[in-house]
């Protein structure tokens, strides 16, 4: 059976032996005096006092034992200081694990104990619920951002500053992410220093921005997006970040008026609310450059409107935690409807058959299969997980179907296994659920398969309703996905939702649906 490798239309890029932290701050000197990071109210960061802090805090923390197997928890959101601790440990020669602060104290404690983490590191607000999960695991220390009796607090733990402590790059866990558990218990992903430091030297041809760039960091630290691309790429290439605790859409749109914000990254929810909410058209958004979507895929028609009406370019970009986690993005000038750019530098792709494996062309459908430095040591404690995603050639199965057409832009269509199979038909809820959110009565959408004795499984939709719009009857809908799909891709059920069930990185908790 022949192999068909499809390779990146871009340049290699030479990827640099060092950490994670000495990649990100290897130009903070010709940024000094510029914000790094800041909440865009009262806390900020220069790159030169970033930098500072980074290496105090990991002094601090060396001398009092973290170092190559230690392992620390970050339970916290977006605020500046998450840079700081998270540096600070990989410096140190430390692993981090970074938690959802929004999950429930079994979901924590279930991580603390697959991480083996020892120390955790919180702010006041989700103080209480960390020492509930930490109880009876291997936590020995509790640190708090600012001030909390009861825990040690962060500021007390600055000490002489220290450079890198040595690790080998190649093999050494500095990050233990975990999955986001949409098909079952979260898995810790073992990412090591060289694959971070990779997947930003991959951007290198497809995100160049100028001086004085100024990004919106609300995508959550905790998950791979956001680390990576909002917090570590962004002042790996000089870009201000502003971060946000969690997403609000006013407060946000006032960000971006305020700090003169010219990158929005986003996910798909968000970027429909910046096509269709009322509120956007109070504010002045024009220094909006690119608005850059992930975690799920983005329809063609919903990345027009909101381009339309924001005034920029409106691209996406694929990944995944496995993947440090950038595969596949749009060259600024680049971009084409509905795909998620070209395969980045460094990397190769296969397309083949979810059923036989064998190798598939240009324009036809399979799975998506990618190798290059940015993918993941394995996963911890899982080697029959590992197995089943990375193939002993290096390859790892995405799960994701998608298709490469012939100017190297890859679309990814669906999930093999949200495939939805109406009388033998495949019909993708991704491409349904793209086009009911065109319709003016829907605000948001998600589409399952439901058991039926006669087709398999019907595509079942579940829609959240624009704000005052009257609900579509299932006509309606069916009239108006017919116009854009073929007769058997068509919602044959509709239940009318407050809002749909979404993880914090924007994907659509299909589980949740099917399970109620």
């Amino acid at each position: 059976m022949s192999t068909t490798i499809h390779t990146s239309p871009l340049p290699d890029v030479e990827i640099p032996d060092q950490s994670i932290t000495d990649c990100v701050f290897a130009s903070a000197a010709d940024h000094a005096d510029e914000v790094a990071i800041t909440d865009g109210a009262s806390t900020s960061y220069t790159f030169s006092q970033l930098h500072g802090a980074v290496r105090s805090l990991a002094g601090g923390l060396s001398a009092r034992g973290v170092g190559p197997g230690t392992t620390v928890a970050i339970l916290a959101p977006n605020v500046p200081e998450y840079a700081i601790v998270f540096h600070a440990i990989a410096l140190a020669g430390g692993t981090v694990t970074t938690i959802n602060p929004t999950y429930g104290p079994a979901e924590v404690r279930h991580q603390l104990i697959d991480a083996g983490a020892s120390w955790i590191v919180t702010i006041p607000m989700f103080l209480d619920a960390a020492r509930t999960a930490s109880t009876d695991t291997g936590v020995e220390q509790l640190v708090v951002m600012g001030k909390a009796e009861g825990a040690v607090e962060l500021a007390s733990l600055f000490g002489e500053p220290i450079d890198q402590v040595p690790v080998d790059y190649a093999s050494h866990v500095v990050v233990l992410p975990y999955s986001s558990g949409t098909t079952g218990l979260p898995k810790g992903v073992m990412l090591t220093h060289r694959n971070l430091v990779a997947n930003i030297a991959q951007m290198e041809h497809t995100f160049v921005p100028a001086d004085g760039e100024v990004a919106l960091a609300v995508l959550p630290f905790f998950h791979i997006y956001g680390m990576q691309v909002l917090m570590n790429m962004l002042l790996a290439f000089g870009v201000r970040v502003v971060t946000m605790p969690r997403f609000d859409m006013v407060r946000a749109l006032e960000l971006v008026q305020e700090q003169r914000i010219t990158r929005f990254f986003a996910v798909p929810p968000m970027v429909l609310g910046l096509a269709k909410h009322p509120v956007v058209d109070d504010y002045d958004l024009s220094s909006i450059k690119q608005i850059f979507s992930g975690a799920a895929p983005l329809g063609a028609d919903l990345a027009a409107a909101a381009a339309a009406r924001v005034g920029c370019e409106v691209v996406q970009g694929y990944g995944m935690t496995e993947l440090s986690p950038v595969s596949h993005c749009t060259p600024e000038g680049q971009f084409r409807p509905g795909t998620s750019g070209v395969t980045i530098s460094n990397t190769e792709i296969r397309i083949v058959d979810a059923d036989t494996g064998a190798d598939l062309g240009v324009g036809e459908r399979g799975e998506l299969l990618v190798r290059g430095p940015q993918v993941m040591k394995g996963y911890l404690n899982n080697p029959e997980a590992t197995a089943e995603t990375l193939d002993s050639e290096g390859w790892l199965h995405t799960g994701d179907v998608a298709v490469v057409d012939d100017e190297h832009h890859v679309s990814i269509v669906d999930r093999i296994k949200e495939l939805i199979k109406y009388k033998g038909f495949q019909v993708p809820p991704a491409e349904l659920e793209a086009v009911l959110v065109t319709h003016p009565a829907v605000a948001d959408a998600a589409v399952i398969g439901v058991p039926d004795t006669e087709a398999g499984e019907l595509p079942k939709a579940y829609i959240a309703l624009a704000p005052g719009a009257a609900a579509p009857t299932l006509a309606d809908l069916q009239e108006h996905v017919s116009q854009h799909l073929a007769t058997y891709k068509q919602v044959r059920a509709v239940e009318v939702l407050d809002a749909i069930p979404k993880s914090a990185s924007g994907k659509i908790l299909r589980r949740e649906l099917r399970d109620a």
